[in-house]
């Protein structure tokens, strides 16, 4: 598939009313999880461009160049808006959350599984286990306040049991940024696995941020705090992985193109019929966008479209599916890592004066008292053992306990054993 052999009507034509752009809402029941889970990634992509081309605009002196932005905004802005209005009334804030969650955990094994790039590999299964394990904290407390369990909403598809501990996330801001890729080095792939992640954990980080405060009751709104912090780690990480180089056009039409993928991949891989002919339709205003963009790097910078783009054909498309296998190997494999400036290192590497101890030490002392854990502890409480969804034994022992929260794996050295990152050349 080529987007750009698509020929579409002008962007201004996709224009909405405000009656199309408030459609009934999916049936929380009976939709497919990965139905949920691809709306949620596809207004995360609407959002990232939508708001870096409110960003750039300020940096803009031209009238019309700005006009030309301002009208393919507020076409993005009707689309991330119909996006958001699938969800039905009756799904409550902590019931989406899982499906964030869900969303983050199979996305990025995903995207992990075809990734060529060793370190935009590294950092997506690293950050894969610290999701992981903010599903299950959440599971626990929609169990602990709603009776829900999250094994129905996930549809059995994605385990629930926890990974690194969320108390081990707390790392020094230096050691989440990493090193960026460079366009004209890698392939198509590892570029928009790079935009696309951040733009799903930028969307993940704003909804607990702005969620957090109306939860109803205090150790929700915790436990939405403190995972809103590590998601800014996140998108700190995935961000900064990035191409920097190339000018303001080029990088609008990259997100054009990743939007347009996006949207294709979600047609490819959908079963809801009534969502699949939005994601055509989407496709379509997405290549037009796309399209006009192409002019604008024509007329400002003189530059034709397979010049930035070069590889301009889509690589296969995103599917969102179980990968239980994987996450058990990542998890046996880096339960003990932390992030080290660029890098990635086992805990029981560093010294005890590294910025890790120090810095986790400062968000977590006593730690056990945080959200996360608290959680997790008054669950055990009430229920006599946690809640979880394992198809199997969990890969680490020391996290087998069920009467008890691990407040030690990925804080203190010796506390599970990690071989570390499989080099690319090992797998398969």
């Amino acid at each position: 598939m080529d987007p750009f052999e698509i020929k579409t009507k002008k962007p201004e034509e996709y224009l909405s009313s405000l009656k199309d752009i408030y459609p009934a809402p999916y049936d929380k029941t009976t939709t497919s999880p990965y139905t949920k889970t691809r709306i949620i990634l596809a207004t995360g992509a609407e959002y990232e461009a939508a708001w870096f081309s409110h960003q750039n605009q300020r940096t803009v002196t031209d009238c019309d160049l700005r006009r030309d932005m301002a009208l393919l905004r507020y076409v993005e802005k009707q689309q991330q808006q119909k996006l958001a209005n699938l969800k039905p009334i009756n799904e409550s804030l902590l019931e989406t959350t899982i499906a964030y969650e869900q969303l983050a955990v199979d996305l990025t094994a995903e995207m992990a599984q075809k990734e060529s790039n060793f370190a935009v590999k590294k950092a997506l299964d690293f950050a894969l286990l610290e999701d992981f394990d903010h599903l299950y904290r959440y599971a626990d407390l929609l169990d602990m306040d709603d009776g829900v369990h999250a094994e129905r909403l996930v549809g059995g598809y994605t385990e629930i049991m926890p990974a690194r501990p969320t108390a081990a996330h707390h790392r020094h801001p230096y050691d989440n940024v990493k090193e960026h890729i460079n366009n004209y080095e890698n392939n198509t792939q590892t570029i928009l696995n790079t935009m696309i992640i951040t733009a799903a954990e930028q969307q993940t980080m704003n909804y607990y941020m702005n969620g957090a405060a109306f939860y109803k009751n205090d150790q929700g709104r915790k436990l939405f705090e403190e995972i809103s912090l590590v998601e800014e780690e996140h998108v700190t990480q995935y961000g900064a992985l990035i191409d920097t180089s190339g000018d303001m056009l080029e990088k609008m039409l990259w997100h054009e193109y990743a939007e347009a993928y996006v949207y294709w991949s979600n047609y490819m891989t959908e079963t809801d019929e009534r969502i699949k002919k939005i994601w055509e339709e989407y496709f379509e205003t997405e290549v037009s966008h796309l399209n006009a963009v192409k002019e604008l790097v024509r007329k400002y910078l003189n530059k034709e479209y397979d010049e930035v783009i070069v590889n301009h054909k889509f690589p296969t498309p995103l599917a969102l599916h179980e990968n239980v296998d994987y996450v058990r190997k990542i998890l046996a494999d880096t339960v003990q890592y932390t992030g080290d400036l660029t890098e990635y290192e086992n805990i029981d590497n560093l010294p005890t004066n590294h910025r890790f101890f120090r810095f986790n030490s400062r968000l977590t002392d006593p730690v056990g008292e945080e959200a996360g854990h608290k959680v997790i502890a008054d669950y055990i409480k009430n229920q006599g053992k946690d809640y979880r969804y394992e198809k199997y034994d969990h890969p680490i022992k020391a996290l087998r306990e069920r009467c008890k929260d691990n407040c030690a794996v990925g804080i203190k050295p010796d506390a599970a054993k990690s071989s570390g990152f499989t080099p690319l050349e090992n797998i398969g």
